[in-house]
């Protein structure tokens, strides 16, 4: 990941930093890259291991962050025997020695995603009590590792994910339904390994940070059903397929119970990145206010509201008084509707951050940054993006209507032209949007 660029030495009268537009913008990278850094699994993994097993040790793994958690896991147990295979997204592998490293499409599965689920049930098949299985997983890992369930076609799955994906369905509801379609997700992965015990190690990248959500849970029972999936698709007016149908008209088929010993742990969460991006922001001599890590629902909507609340700190020093900067997670969601027409180049930050700057309407002393933490907003190769208060019209002045952009779903090259994208390249971890709104 990128260094930080060094933070200027401009000083106001007080002592403290005198905030323009390019203090503004190294403040709000510094802040978002330690939120970043503090969830590297080389910096987290090693503490959560156990001492070595009697017998083998089979790592499996899928996610954004997958390659660099078997990379960690490699340093920290040198001498111990192991081997097994993980699938991380196009781009973020990295070297590893023992375990095989195989990418894979995302958002949307492709035939490489069901050759990595099936090279990963076929190792750990055949272990006994005294073999350990680590599970690496990180969000991401539900398009990486994909295999489709009886009667099904990677096809029917490929379409479904596409639809989902344009619904606006919140990532719990899109991954219950791919539990139910998929002989892997759910805890299937587990079950495979039995009478292996089973310890996840794992990177949240959604709200709640829910073991069965996180990559579509693996590793953990469902407790859902597929009546539940399919009140999902009905919700959200998703036509499906025949096959589809049929598969979660089916009663929920009896699930062995998983093993005692299984252990699930979180090793980086969005709540630990919002908590060191606050300690990066004192260090500034901004006072930060974490807002939440699990703020859902539309991006253009969430951001009239955080609008408000960064004018109600500018101007009435409620709910925080500035120099101080309003930090939040999770996971907006776009909704691609037909009558929006072809939608243009986007993801959720960016989104967010053009109907932002259009609510605060070149409100002096307010700038932001939102960004994806993995490094790619949606499908495009910028982690998200930076505002100031005079984004507006320096797009006005390129002959770009930011309202326009917005209603095409186009915010990738309006923060495009203005050179006001926010490039860190894969940063191979995961723990979902990071937004920092810095209010003078």
């Amino acid at each position: 990941m990128p260094s930080a660029p060094s933070f200027p030495a401009d000083r106001d009268a007080s002592g403290g930093h005198e905030w323009h537009d390019d203090s503004a913008r190294l403040a709000l990278r510094r802040i978002f890259d330690a939120a970043v850094r503090s969830a590297l699994p080389e910096r987290v993994l090693a503490r959560h291991l156990p001492p070595p097993p009697r017998g083998q040790c089979v790592v499996v793994g899928a996610g954004k962050a997958a390659a660099s958690m078997a990379a960690a896991l490699e340093q920290a147990w040198p001498d111990v025997p192991m081997r097994g295979v993980v699938v991380t997204r196009d781009g973020h592998a990295v070297p590893t020695s023992r375990i095989r490293v195989m990418e894979a499409a995302h958002p949307v599965p492709d035939s490489r995603s069901e050759d990595a689920a099936r090279a990963m049930l076929e190792a750990v098949r055949g272990l006994g009590p005294d073999d350990l299985v680590i599970a690496l997983i990180s969000g991401g890992g539900s398009a990486l590792m994909e295999l489709p369930a009886p009667g099904l076609t990677l096809a029917d799955l490929r379409e479904l994910n596409q639809a989902l994906l344009h619904s606006g369905a919140d990532i719990a509801d899109m991954n219950l339904v791919r539990r139910h379609l998929s002989d892997i997700k759910g805890g299937r992965l587990a079950m495979a390994a039995a009478p292996a015990p089973v310890l996840t190690l794992a990177i949240s990248d959604v709200p709640g940070d829910s073991p069965l959500t996180i990559a579509s849970g693996p590793t953990v029972p469902d407790p859902t059903t597929p009546a539940e999936a399919l009140a999902v698709l009905q919700r959200r007016d998703i036509a499906v397929t025949p096959r589809i149908l049929h598969a979660l008209a089916r009663p929920a088929p009896p699930r062995a119970p998983m093993q005692g010993a299984n252990r699930y742990v979180l090793i980086a969460t969005p709540m630990m990145a919002l908590k060191a991006a606050a300690d990066a922001a004192r260090g500034l001599g901004l006072t930060p206010l974490i807002l939440g890590d699990a703020l859902e629902g539309e991006s253009r909507e969430a951001a009239i509201i955080m609008a408000g609340i960064a004018q109600s700190a500018r101007h009435h020093g409620v709910p925080v008084a500035g120099p101080a900067v309003l930090l939040s997670g999770g996971e907006t969601t776009v909704t691609i509707r037909a009558h929006d027409g072809a939608p243009g180049r986007g993801g959720r930050n960016t989104e967010f951050l053009l109907s932002l700057a259009l609510s605060l309407r070149g409100e002096a002393g307010v700038w932001a940054i939102a960004g994806d933490s993995d490094g790619i907003d949606g499908t495009e190769d910028a982690a998200g993006a930076i505002i100031t208060p005079d984004t507006l019209s320096r797009a006005r002045m390129l002959g770009l209507d930011p309202r326009e952009v917005l209603r095409r779903h186009d915010s990738y090259t309006l923060f495009d032209a203005t050179g006001d994208l926010v490039r860190t390249g894969p940063t191979m971890t995961n723990v979902n949007d990071i937004r920092a709104i810095m209010v003078r």
